[in-house]
């Protein structure tokens, strides 16, 4: 339709044919705004802005399981309506190096194939190096941007905007659309001392809104914590203080990805004359990186490997390690149970949990923290003081942001339902018209033009996608159901062995019981389980002709099933094996 309309001249009083066209498709057209993840959850983000025939995706991320997710190992974006669309997708740009937001690309990538990418240095350095940890997937390329960048992805024009995260390279999105002007803010957070990192631009960011926002898409996470935002200089001098007085070595868990953390850690150690061991291998790989990217600022000799810490005074010993989530997996985990090759707890050691728990860990991490403690470390957490700066803006650095901004309309992102609502109840309290902040879900059409916006009926697959090994999507409900039957009430295996001539129960069935009773201590129920295992199979196979064993099967798993919840209030999963012989 474009190209075609190339060919008219424009009506008298319109010199210039492309903002002639411009004004018309405002009139006229509609843009699509569909989330695949991060709207109602923490994590998983990923937003689609659709015109027309052409498709601009930010973010790929994945999140991680939920406790009644056993074996699942991460849960990434339902891409389906893209695979049916996928030759209209004009490219991806991502906001930042964190998991959250391009954890999903080895697993989506590839079904899209291959659209261009687009992220800053850093964001960029991860994301390839992630890939090399997946030798099936092929080299990606990701085209390099950086602040002030604008590229055009027909018929978005995009240009990336710095701003404060708690990663360096966080590039928020001013997405020139034909329907009008969207900012995008990516995770953020308005920091006057950030530690390896410049501070916000405030005047660009008044520049950009002068040129007329339609639709703000603000970061949510922070939205329901009152005031502002600790500084990282706040947390750099709580930080010293534990550095000035600990006389034993200092173990710093966070996450890996959390590089304004890492440089602290490495700056304070060096200047208190300490050698760091890094240990993970997440942080490890982030750490590598970030070194040879110049985003950290390492002095020669100051790493050494863990081996070569017992050559040292422990005064003088840095361990930077993955683990401040309670992880069963992770480092601090490791070496609090003496499961780690080579690192053990100390009486005296300093423990720095330098981040805040995620909702759902807070159980494994208090009692990580006793354990701790009763082997003789001093722990130390943001709760006992801020030594944890969440990258997230908070109550009035949101407000600041919609000032800044000034939107026609208002669209929270990122962060569980509640912190939806909140931020829109923000948004409101600033002027924004109620009709104007819309909150919305995964899955859900948002239809905008400069007069309105509003939630279609109809919506889009959005549903948890669960990446277990090296499969994708093969973990559904029902697998998953057995998971947790499994966790829950444990296994009940019964095999029984029939005559195939006589039809009759050979001998007195096998049964394994694993997570649900101890066999030997539950004789007598045993023995009642036999009996009634045999009377249901020599039934069926004593009413003549030949006998469907399947039906046999279920009807094992029915009659034994409810007769061991009677006696047990259990519900084991139950699996029938008849052999006939």
């Amino acid at each position: 339709m474009l190209a075609r309309a190339w060919e008219f001249e424009p009506p008298p009083g319109h010199k210039n044919m492309q903002q002639f066209l411009k004004e018309q498709f405002r009139k006229t057209k509609n843009l699509y705004l569909i989330p695949l993840g991060g709207l109602g959850e923490v994590g998983r983000n990923m937003m689609l802005l659709e015109y027309e025939k052409s498709i601009l995706i930010i973010d790929m991320g994945f999140r991680m399981p939920e406790e009644d997710m056993p074996g699942v190992d991460y849960i990434i974006p339902n891409i389906s309506y893209l695979r049916k669309n996928k030759k209209n997708i004009v490219g991806i740009v991502f906001t930042h190096g964190h998991y959250d937001h391009i954890g999903a690309i080895p697993y989506l990538a590839s079904e899209l194939g291959f659209p261009k990418m687009f992220g800053a240095t850093l964001t960029r350095g991860i994301i390839l190096r992630r890939q090399e940890d997946f030798p099936r997937q092929p080299k990606l390329y990701v085209e390099k941007v950086k602040d002030g960048t604008q590229i055009k992805l027909f018929p978005f024009k995009v240009e990336f905007v710095r701003l404060n995260h708690n990663i360096p390279d966080n590039l928020g999105l001013f997405i020139e659309t034909p329907v009008g002007n969207i900012f995008h803010t990516s995770d953020f957070k308005f920091d006057k001392n950030p530690i390896n990192d410049p501070p916000t631009n405030f005047e660009k960011l008044k520049q950009i809104g002068k040129r007329g926002i339609l639709l703000l898409l603000s970061d949510s996470t922070g939205a329901e914590e009152t005031g502002h935002s600790f500084s990282e200089k706040t947390i750099n001098e709580n930080l010293d203080d534990i550095f000035k007085t600990s006389k034993g070595r200092i173990i710093s868990a966070t996450f890996a990805s959390l590089l304004n953390r890492i440089q602290q850690i490495i700056a304070l150690s060096e200047k208190y004359g300490r050698k760091i061991a890094v240990e993970g291998y997440s942080m490890k790989a982030n750490v590598e990186i970030a070194k040879a990217l110049n985003y950290l600022k390492i002095k020669k000799g100051t790493i050494i490997p863990t081996k070569e810490t017992v050559k040292y005074p422990d005064s003088k010993i840095t361990i930077l390690c993955t683990g401040a989530q309670g992880e069963g997996s992770a480092v601090l985990m490791r070496i609090a149970t003496g499961e780690h090759k080579t690192l053990r707890i100390k009486k005296g050691d300093s423990v720095i949990f330098s981040s805040s728990v995620i909702p759902g860990n807070e159980r494994t991490v208090q009692i990580l923290k006793d354990d701790l403690l009763r082997q003789g470390a001093n722990v130390f957490h943001y709760k006992m003081m801020d030594i944890h700066a969440g990258g997230h803006a908070q109550q009035e650095e949101l407000k600041q942001m919609i000032q800044l901004m000034r939107p026609k309309f208002f669209l929270p992102i990122h962060g569980q339902y509640s912190m939806l609502v909140q931020h829109a109840e923000l948004a409101k309290n600033q002027g924004i018209p109620e009709k104007n902040a819309v909150v919305v879900e995964n899955g859900n059409i948002v239809n905008i033009n400069q007069k309105e916006i509003f939630i279609e009926k109809k919506t889009v697959p959005s549903n948890y996608i669960m990446v277990d090994g090296l499969g994708i999507g093969d973990v559904g409900e029902v697998v998953l159901r057995d998971r947790q039957a499994l966790a829950t009430d444990g296994m009940f295996v019964i095999v029984v062995v029939v005559d195939r001539q006589l039809g009759k129960v050979r001998g007195s069935p096998d049964i394994i019981s694993r997570g649900f009773v101890y066999l030997r201590e539950s004789k007598g129920l045993l023995k009642e389980t036999r009996k009634k295992v045999i009377g249901i199979v020599n039934s069926a196979a004593g009413s003549g002709g030949a006998v469907n064993w399947v039906y046999v099967k279920e009807e094992i798993k029915n009659k034994i099933g409810q007769f061991l919840y009677v006696k047990t209030q259990r519900r084991p999963m139950i699996l029938p094996v008849v052999i006939e012989v």
